[in-house]
């Protein structure tokens, strides 16, 4: 799922707004005693932090609202913003609210990080089933193989309510078989490589919620922090690893219990010798190792943590600037980082624990979940560029050999690969302010030209094909409420699925395949193992 940070550029800032509800005690404000600060909390912090200094869109603070007039602000947020998740608030806040906003934003500077303390994290835990035993042996409803399950992070007109959920379908009928609430918007959903009938998933408020699969009802819940999307399971699915940008830390949970095991400070020497404190970037499990990665984003730092006793750390620095998301290739051995400042890929061997190459990525480099393809023996990771570039391409790298192998044009920034070892394209979601966002568009993996374009309507993102690559999916936000489905080769429309502004898609069949692309069976032979996943 994407972030948009407060030091990217304006278009890429203005990708994203949504809304939640966070305690007053969350952050320290000068004017105490007045609703305005509980309102920025309750319809703004979601998307902006809790501290008003970003998450996946803008800072909004006093440094970051210079020279912006009081008027501009007001009608942005009155009639929302037509290219983003923002929704009008004409009818939700009064005009003397919205006036308050504007000048309480306008005043203050960004908060200090609140604290959220093991002891917090273990005190948030709440238990709903409290007897797993009694849950069902198999899935209560009709469904053949349980990684024919699609998850769907749907944040809900305004970021909380009964349209923030998580809604998995089956992606052979298409049919919607559950919806589990989460409150606020749901963002990341990761599933149990060990155990098909766990998924887990994480909210922009930082809950994490166990789900049981097959009864399709929440077991536990804990919050990890105040914002921030970062979240693993490990290859046993005995750990959960969970990151935040409020606070600068990281946890690891028992993925049973989700009980917090231990915490790390995420602070470190940045590449330019400053000592920083920093948010999380992607969180990554591996099928390769007992270890979890994690990028330290403002740091320039790729820790990987042994899953032993006392959880120690390996740090690999200089891996470059604002560092976010990142996936694997080669049995899970390699790790791919994107580096936005830098305008790279850094290559990562989890073996050797150490920096392989860095390979150039055009701006603002962004590989979403990854895709990688076998094509004529070599092993393709194509990554996209977020936002607006001079020049707009993606990326293909041959990863056995870490060269670039050819950068596609294409007609916007783009977010999101997605491939599928049994579909002929790589698809890639284009963002834009015009038309263009409406569209996806497809890269034949032998050609590595783009040879068709897809009008999904609304705002088209988050790609994902089926466990079987039969079927791709695309969430239709912004501007249409539904999930669109084609035919992976015919590219016909065959299903349309309802929901409030559908985000982040997420194949059950991604704990099979590991980065979306490879087949199980390319990868057992890889590993040299048929049970590879």
């Amino acid at each position: 799922m994407k972030i948009i940070k407060k030091n990217l550029s304006p278009a890429k800032l203005t990708r994203l707004a949504a809304l939640l509800l966070l305690p007053l005690n969350a952050f320290a404000s000068p004017t105490d005693g007045s609703k305005i600060p509980a309102l920025y909390q309750d319809n703004c912090a979601s998307c902006h932090g809790t501290d008003l200094g970003g998450f996946i869109a803008p800072a909004l603070n006093a440094d970051t609202l210079k020279g912006r007039s009081a008027t501009s602000l007001r009608t942005l947020i009155m009639a929302g913003s037509f290219d983003t998740l923002m929704p009008a608030f004409y009818n939700r806040l009064g005009d003397d609210d919205i006036r308050g906003l504007i000048t309480y934003l306008k005043a203050t500077p960004k908060q200090p990080n609140p604290a959220w303390t093991i002891d917090d994290i273990k005190a948030s835990v709440k238990v709903y089933v409290k007897d797993e035993s009694t849950l069902p042996a198999k899935p209560t409803y009709q469904i053949d193989d349980i990684n024919n399950i699609i998850g769907v992070a749907a944040r809900g007109k305004y970021g909380r309510g009964e349209g923030s959920k998580a809604v998995f379908i089956n992606s052979v009928t298409h049919k919607i078989i559950g919806e589990i609430p989460t409150g606020t918007a749901a963002h990341i959903i990761d599933y149990d490589p060990a155990n098909p009938r766990w998924a887990y998933v994480k909210n922009d408020t930082a809950e994490i919620f166990k789900v049981d699969l097959y009864s399709m009802q929440i077991v536990r819940s804990v919050k990890t922090g105040f914002n921030g999307p970062g979240l693993g399971v490990s290859r046993d699915g005995k750990y959960i690893m969970a990151g935040s940008y409020v606070p600068h830390n990281a946890v690891i949970l028992d993925a049973n219990t989700l009980e917090p095991l231990k915490t790390f400070e995420l602070e470190g020497i940045d590449p330019d010798g400053k000592q920083v404190s920093s948010d999380s970037g992607m969180i990554i499990g591996t099928p390769f190792a007992d270890i979890f990665a994690i990028a330290l984003e403002n740091a320039g730092q790729v820790w990987v943590v042994d899953l032993k006793e006392g959880f120690p750390v390996t740090r690999i620095e200089n891996v470059g600037r604002h560092l976010h998301d990142a996936f694997l290739s080669h049995g899970g051995s390699k790790l791919m980082v994107a580096s936005y400042d830098d305008s790279i890929v850094t290559a990562i061997d989890l073996k050797d624990r150490k920096i392989i190459k860095k390979l150039e990525a055009g701006c603002v480099p962004h590989v979403g979940g990854g895709s990688v393809v076998e094509v004529d023996g070599r092993t393709l990771g194509f990554g996209t560029n977020f936002g607006d570039c001079d020049k707009m391409v993606v990326s293909v790298w041959d990863l056995d050999n870490m060269e670039v192998v050819k950068q596609v044009p294409v007609s916007g920034g783009t977010e999101s690969p997605a491939a599928h070892a049994n579909a002929p394209y790589v698809a890639v979601d284009i963002i834009s302010k015009d038309r263009r966002a409406r569209t996806v568009q497809l890269i034949d993996k032998k050609s590595l030209d783009v040879v068709k374009t897809l009008d999904v309507g609304g705002h088209a993102y988050f790609p994902e094909y089926s466990a079987d690559g039969k079927f791709l999916y695309i969430s239709a936000g912004y501007n249409g409420d539904e999930v669109v489905v084609y035919d992976s080769h015919s590219l016909e429309k065959v299903a349309s699925i309802g929901m409030e502004s559908p985000a982040g898609i997420f194949s059950h069949g991604r704990v099979r395949y590991m980065t979306r692309g490879l087949s199980p069976d390319e990868l057992a032979q890889r590993n040299g193992d048929k049970g590879a996943k």
